[in-house]
């Protein structure tokens, strides 16, 4: 009973971390890609050729950081996986089944 009582204590701190982790996982790579691409409209209606290719060239940039801010958050949420499995991890658990339906599944 412990257990469930520990894990709806830290419920809204979860809710709100994976939501953090979430809009970072997958809004900035997003976002990223957008910007690029309108750099490279931009310099495509401008017509220039020099623009053209500096724009291709942050376009590719950009598109290289969101890959990367992807994989930095998948890395680090396997890392913490397997650091959290060990004795005493409660707390990985209570982050693993977060939002289940049916919480006696959290007695493990």
């Amino acid at each position: 009973m412990f257990f469930l009582d520990y894990c709806t204590e830290l419920g809204a701190v979860i809710g709100v971390l994976k939501a953090v982790v979430g809009l970072f996982q997958f809004g900035i790579p997003i976002l990223l890609i957008i910007f690029g691409m309108i750099d490279l409209g931009k310099a495509v209606i401008a017509s220039k050729e020099d623009e053209m290719k500096k724009a291709q060239g942050t376009l590719i940039k950009r598109a290289i950081y969101a890959v990367a801010v992807f994989l930095v958050v998948t890395i680090v949420t396997l890392v913490m996986s397997m650091v959290g499995k060990g004795s005493g991890s409660e707390w990985w658990t209570c982050w693993d089944n977060y939002g289940a339906a049916n919480t006696s599944d959290l007695d493990g």
